[in-house]
């Protein structure tokens, strides 16, 4: 029931799920994908850009680094429409988009140099099983990357951006998107989502090693970076 619903969620949010995104962090999200793009160690080989979405990381991947393939999965037909017009429309080869569920990666053991995931592993409630593919098929030695949102550290920071976040952000982002429950449903999986500690220890019990977490823009959002041994 929860894959259905989240699913059709972003179904109804795609082709405004960009301008939302932008508007909404006040064009942050920009900065944080170039600090991700830019974490990849790789300068040959595939980048898999899991939960891909509207392919705002695989194609900043491609501006970047050309010499890296891109394979975007995603289960939302929609938001990889928007991610397939944006490439044609923009000219950009070497990047593949395919519909697919996380758990169950259609990828060949250990045949990508790095894995990516922007704001979905929060969506998903089995993690580790998620993560377990992502090992599966990152070559020994390849870095997986998860950004998701987060709570600043800071007490005041903290205490600012909830007020943002709990009042400011759900009825306002439910009206961009003409819905009554995207933006509040993404408060609801942010205050969900394991604290740090136990989602470092969810990554290490996927089989990574060298777990450790990056904070951006105070901890509002955080890149979780493993290894596969």
């Amino acid at each position: 029931m929860r894959d259905t619903l989240v699913r059709r969620m972003f179904e109804d949010i795609a082709f405004s799920y960009d301008f939302q995104n932008s508007a909404l962090s006040l064009g942050i999200d920009i900065w944080w994908r170039r600090v991700l793009v830019g974490m990849l160690e790789p300068t040959s080989g595939i980048v898999l850009d899991a939960a891909t979405g509207t392919g705002e990381v695989a194609l900043a991947i491609r501006r970047r680094r050309p010499r890296l393939t891109v394979v975007g999965l995603d289960f939302s037909p929609a938001m990889l429409a928007v991610a397939r017009a944006k490439s044609e429309r923009k000219h950009v080869s070497g990047y593949h988009l395919g519909v697919a569920d996380c758990r169950d990666v259609p990828l060949a053991d250990a045949s990508v140099a790095a894995v990516t995931m922007a704001f979905g592993i929060r969506n998903i409630a089995e993690r580790v099983a998620v993560m377990r593919e992502f090992h599966r098929v990152l070559v020994p030695g390849g870095q997986m990357h998860i950004m998701e949102f987060g709570i600043p550290r800071n007490a005041l920071a903290a205490a600012l951006y909830r007020f943002y976040f709990d009042r400011i952000l759900p009825p306002v982002g439910n009206f961009l998107s003409r819905t009554d429950y995207a933006y509040s449903y993404l408060v609801e999986s942010v205050d969900a989502f394991p604290r740090d500690p136990d989602f470092l220890a969810q990554m290490a019990e996927a089989g990574f090693g060298q777990c450790r977490v990056t904070d951006l823009t105070c901890g509002v959002a955080r890149i979780f970076t493993g290894r596969k041994g």
